[in-house]
């Protein structure tokens, strides 16, 4: 009982601006590199002290703005003013990433007509739509998917056509969804990631 309780209590840390503890998933994690820059360690796996931060572009700025990276650090060290931009593109380009091992693994549908038909079989996991597509197909599919999925059902729009496009290796992809697979657990944990950071607030922050 004792190691269980200690495992799960390893599994959260205390945010540096909110001073609100989080499960490790929703903060991120940053290291003090040789040069005193701050860096992010996405992964959680960089050596040396980590100074953890609720993932929140919002509150990464705080956390910039009021120095408190070296309040925790206990030490000098220089946040990028841009490092809140840097970290959206790091991100970005993860998620990126691991869809495109997703689609390698044949867990992706592109295509309006295709993911339409993959909607009906209930194998969709998720639904992507370039974020400068047409927004008739958008809604359409979202129509479909949420009738189907109900609240289970979950679309992102937080890549452009050209993104999408490139992570797949195909043009113009304006449309493309997630069959049920790890690969595709994967893209959704790290896209939800991405949206977090995008979209959280400073409702919480401390006084």
């Amino acid at each position: 009982m004792a190691k269980t309780a200690r495992k799960s209590e390893e599994r959260y840390r205390q945010c540096a601006a909110t001073r609100v503890r989080r499960p490790v998933e929703q903060l991120i994690r940053f290291v003090r590199a040789p040069d005193e820059t701050v860096v992010p360690d996405l992964k959680a796996e960089l050596e040396g002290r980590g100074v953890w931060v609720t993932c929140s572009a919002a509150i990464v700025s705080v956390a910039i703005e009021k120095n408190l990276f070296a309040a925790r650090f206990r030490e000098p060290v220089k946040a990028d003013p841009e490092l809140a931009d840097r970290l959206d593109s790091l991100l970005s380009k993860s998620a990126l990433q691991i869809l495109g091992l997703a689609n390698k693994a044949g867990q992706v549908i592109t295509g309006f007509q295709k993911v339409d038909a993959a909607l009906e079989s209930r194998r969709i996991m998720g639904v992507f739509h370039g974020s400068d597509g047409s927004q008739d197909g958008v809604q359409k599919l979202d129509r479909k998917f949420s009738a189907i999925a109900g609240d289970a059902a979950r679309t992102f729009v937080c890549f452009t056509v050209e993104e999408l496009s490139l992570a797949l290796g195909r043009s113009n992809v304006v449309h493309a969804a997630l069959m049920f697979g790890g690969a595709s657990l994967s893209v959704l944990k790290a896209v939800e990631r991405l949206t977090r950071y995008r979209t959280g607030n400073l409702a919480d922050i401390a006084a």
